[in-house]
């Protein structure tokens, strides 16, 4: 099969030529640079309409060059599909990509395919790493987020997506973590602009960081989620300071690159797997992919990053997922075809991927040891030693981070941790007794709850109990501030649907705080109503046990503002 693929989604006017049978890519790129601050929509747009018409003739013409050497005939078509950039993106972008795949696939009479350019930066990266199930970290301009594919076929599909049209069943890829405002990219691009550096300005701080001395700048994980607008108004108060760019992009990268690579660590903890793979523009910094592929080693994971060309905004991904797609027979009509700025990857229905080789969060723990021996098990942030009657939770220095960082955060969470254990305790949440904290060695030893973690066997029963305790928790003042599935641990027959009172505990309070605010309140319940859609088969009802045990002890504002936390999505 061979697919022409049109991206133009903000600044990279692009055209591909896909070829199945060799695997092989053409790929023409015309990007859009403005002349002083950040991308214009409508300059980006001005330039789409000048450049689609020269990259699409390019390919196209290359095609029909090439057609019979690829055993066409002469009365066949140069390709068979047309892809393009459905979104998300700016809108007047990508209506001019729309207009021309339209008009190409009628003058051709070939299939039309729309492509949601964040699953596209995932698929390249699966297809030419030959990872069969990774999490996919999407680095771009605007935005910042991980997937994880679920084999759950389209029961709540959105308006306007492809389960809606007669397409073989499939899952979902699912985002399990995200920025909570700006994209990494931007968040670059705004402190290289306050500094005076002209755009792009992350390949310009890259190069300033290698000789600064990173400052101390606010690392703002939640649970899954991440911000970075702090961290970008801290970077520019301190240049205003008089601060040395140098030092400034030093901080910036070590600070911004090791909560994406902390958080990517969190979602294989979370989903069991163990390859992980790069997207977007911002994955050509040499420190972030350092970083990650430093995390992937100490892990035992594999991590792959595709070329250069493949990771910025390009149509080769696009005519790669078309191609996927049309095999699948997942095409549309011209009627059919409009575009989605906001066009969100949870929203396709995946009609052309096998299921995954075992559901996310069926996996084992990583070093079991033998029997009569105690059970050590690698969690995200730690090694946990699980003996007969106590725990031993190890958080051991990251390589990945830089040393006066890690020792910031690894004392840090383990101080949190024994305090708010014990807090939540008091309020009368179910949590390990801390019997001993070592500070030097970032170690802690608590008793043992439960048996397994509720990730290892989701139920509405004891999901339910989860929301009781979390609301307790916050009428106490304390934020857990990681409350995913993995941190929550259930008794041995307890939290199946016949059982009422599901012994559920609470553990791992590292990333926890002090407040009453309805904000932070709201962020817990996001953080764990995001690790049930991202790894449950069906996970409404479950997130409504969750809520109803939450309403009956919380305060009902915080559910308004979980909806607006919910919405606050970067394409949302």
């Amino acid at each position: 099969m061979r697919v022409l693929g049109i991206e133009g989604t903000a600044w990279a006017a692009s055209a591909a030529l896909y070829d199945s049978e060799a695997d092989s890519f053409l790929l023409e790129t015309d990007a859009y640079v403005p002349e002083s601050g950040g991308i214009d929509p409508r300059e980006s747009a001005d330039h789409m309409a000048d450049a689609i018409p020269a990259v699409v003739g390019t390919v196209l013409e290359h095609a029909r060059e090439t057609a019979a050497s690829a055993d066409r005939r002469a009365d066949e078509p140069a390709i068979d599909a047309v892809a393009f950039s459905q979104g998300p993106g700016l809108g007047p972008c990508l209506r001019i990509v729309a207009t021309a795949a339209r008009a190409l696939a009628d003058t051709l009479d070939v299939p039309l395919v729309g492509v949601n350019h964040m699953i596209a930066h995932l698929e390249i990266g699966r297809h030419r790493s030959g990872f069969a199930d990774p999490i996919c970290l999407n680095a771009s301009g605007a935005n910042a987020h991980l997937l994880a594919y679920r084999n759950d076929p389209g029961s709540d599909a959105s308006p306007g997506s492809s389960a809606e049209r007669s397409v073989p069943d499939g899952g979902r890829y699912r985002v399990v973590g995200e920025t909570m405002d700006t994209g990494v990219g931007n968040a670059l691009d705004k402190v290289a602009r306050h500094a005076g550096l002209s755009h792009p300005g992350g390949p310009k701080l890259e190069r300033a960081a290698r000789e600064g001395d990173p400052i101390e700048l606010p690392y703002v994980v939640k649970g899954m989620d991440f911000s970075f607008a702090g961290i970008v108004t801290a970077a520019q108060d301190a240049l205003d300071d008089g601060v040395p760019i140098e030092d400034v992009a030093a901080g910036l990268q070590e600070t911004i690159f090791a909560m994406l690579a902390e958080v990517s660590e969190r979602a294989l903890a979370l989903t069991g797997s163990d390859e992980l793979v790069l997207g977007g523009g911002v994955g050509n910094n040499d420190r972030l992919r350092g970083m990650l592929e430093s995390m992937c080693d100490d892990r035992g994971a594999a991590f792959f990053a595709p070329d250069p060309r493949f990771l910025g905004d390009n149509a080769a991904m696009i005519a790669l997922t078309g191609a996927k797609m049309a095999a699948a027979g997942d095409t549309m009509s011209i009627a059919d075809s409009a575009v989605r700025p906001d066009y969100r990857p949870e929203e396709v229905h995946v009609s052309w991927r096998e299921p995954p080789r075992e559901e996310p969060g069926a996996a084992e723990p990583r070093g079991i040891a033998a029997p009569g021996d105690a059970l050590e098990r690698r969690g995200a942030e730690a090694v946990v030693e699980v003996g007969e009657d106590r725990v031993w939770k190890r958080r051991l220095p990251k390589s990945y981070r830089h040393p006066a960082l890690d020792e910031r955060l690894r004392g840090q969470r383990t101080r949190q941790e024994a305090t708010l254990t014990a807090r939540a305790r008091r309020a009368g949440v179910p949590a390990p007794v801390v019997l001993d904290v070592d500070l030097e060695s970032a170690t802690l030893t608590t008793t043992v709850m439960g048996d397994r973690d509720l990730q290892a066997g989701l139920s509405a029963a004891a999901l339910e109990r989860v929301g009781e305790h979390l609301a307790r928790l916050h009428a106490a003042g304390v934020i857990h501030g990681d409350p995913t599935t993995r941190n929550v641990r259930v008794r041995e027959g307890s939290g199946d649907a016949s059982a009422e009172e599901p012994r559920v505990a609470l553990i791992d309070f590292g990333l926890g705080y002090d407040s009453r605010h309805v904000e932070d309140r709201a962020m817990d319940l996001h953080v764990l109503e995001q690790t049930v859609h991202g790894t449950a088969a069906d996970p409404a009802p479950l997130v409504a046990a969750f809520e109803r045990g939450y309403r009956a002890q919380g305060d009902p504002a915080v559910f308004e503002r979980l909806r607006e936390i919910e919405g606050r999505g970067r394409y949302q």
